[in-house]
């Protein structure tokens, strides 16, 4: 009896590796991916209705393909040109869950594929107008910290924020290694980007033109325009003169004083940290990625008004800029990916900028 269950084991455990070999020799091909677009949200249907940060995307690319992805926040699209579409949702948890989950999708080879974050965002006035286009070198968290509230803080402190595993803020040196507050771009993707787009006229409006001269600093005051500037990534959507000095003091202190606060968005850590382990899986290359963020509303109510005033009126959807900024992401970014898959055969295997 016992010698019979045995081979009908041995039997059953052939026949589950015979299928098992069965099923990965007949699945496809992983579909190689030139380029994904990262954004944040979408409001209804893809295409038609109100837009979000996806819609303009599917329409002027043509991403008609639908491909379901329950196992992420929304269903992926792609085009003929080898161009994917997905929607992370909104917050630092979504994206990174929504990216991961794309990276260990087996439908996809994503070992040369680009990444262009494409997304709105607050901008401090001194560096730039609403509907602005900000190519990011560095991307900074603004959540990982420890954190007295402002009323208690001691009298000589700029902020109740301070760096993980240090006592008062900005202690130098800098703690490490480093516990996800600071990724790096590849900076000559960055500029080769940015040198590709600069010279772009960007989509202007009427309130824009009216909020501009509430703003005292000269870039405020602007038509929108594409430049290079980083991004803070926070769960937190915070508005106000002094949590814009904050950021500005956050993000040089993480840098080694090499980046430059310009825009405040949500997502951007949490999809950078899922492309970084990933890429140290060998799923993909952490150095092909981009990130453009453009200015739906300021981070700063102007002079004469309170933060909290600033904020009340800033709600999503209702921002001066955000049309403009919806628009701004795609035309600035559809540049980018047209240059990359035109010219697929060069850019397949040698970064754009680099030598």
């Amino acid at each position: 009896m016992m010698a019979s269950m045995s081979l009908l084991l041995r039997v059953a455990a052939s026949g589950l590796a015979l299928a098992g070999a069965g099923w990965a020799a007949d699945s496809p091909a992983p579909i190689p991916v030139k380029v994904v677009v990262v954004t944040m949200f979408e409001f209804g249907a893809d295409t038609g209705d109100r837009p979000g940060e996806f819609q303009y995307w599917v329409e002027r690319e043509k991403l008609d393909r639908v491909l379901p992805f329950p196992q992420g926040y929304h269903d992926l699209r792609m085009n003929q040109d080898g161009v994917m579409g997905m929607v992370t949702g909104v917050g630092t948890a979504r994206a990174a869950a929504s990216v991961m989950a794309l990276g260990m999708d087996p439908r996809f080879d994503l070992r040369k594929t680009y990444w262009l974050v494409a997304g709105i965002a607050g901008v401090d006035p001194a560096d730039a107008s609403l509907g602005s286009a900000a190519w990011a070198e560095w991307v900074i968290d603004g959540d990982l910290a420890y954190e007295i509230d402002a009323r208690e803080i001691p009298a000589d402190w700029k902020t109740g924020y301070v760096p993980l595993r240090k006592s008062v803020p900005y202690e130098q040196p800098k703690a490490s290694p480093d516990s996800g507050e600071t990724y790096h771009l590849n900076a000559e993707l960055t500029e080769w980007a940015f040198q590709l787009t600069r010279g772009l006229a960007l989509m202007d409006s009427e309130p824009m033109r009216k909020e501009r001269p509430m703003y005292p600093q000269a870039n405020a005051k602007r038509p929108p325009f594409v430049l290079k500037g980083d991004t803070l990534s926070s769960g937190t959507f915070w508005h106000g003169k002094l949590l814009s000095q904050w950021a500005n003091d956050w993000v040089a202190y993480h840098s080694g004083g090499k980046g430059n606060y310009v825009t405040t968005a949500m997502e951007d850590t949490g999809t950078m940290q899922s492309l970084t382990f990933l890429a140290k899986a060998g799923k993909v290359d952490v150095n092909r990625v981009m990130v453009l963020r453009t200015a739906s509303d300021y981070d700063q109510p102007p002079p004469g008004m309170t933060a909290a005033e600033g904020l009340a009126r800033n709600k999503q959807g209702a921002y001066t800029g955000f049309l403009p900024a919806l628009d701004a992401a795609q035309r600035v970014g559809h540049v980018v990916v047209s240059a990359l898959t035109s010219d697929w055969t060069r850019y397949r295997d040698h970064i754009p900028g680099e030598r």
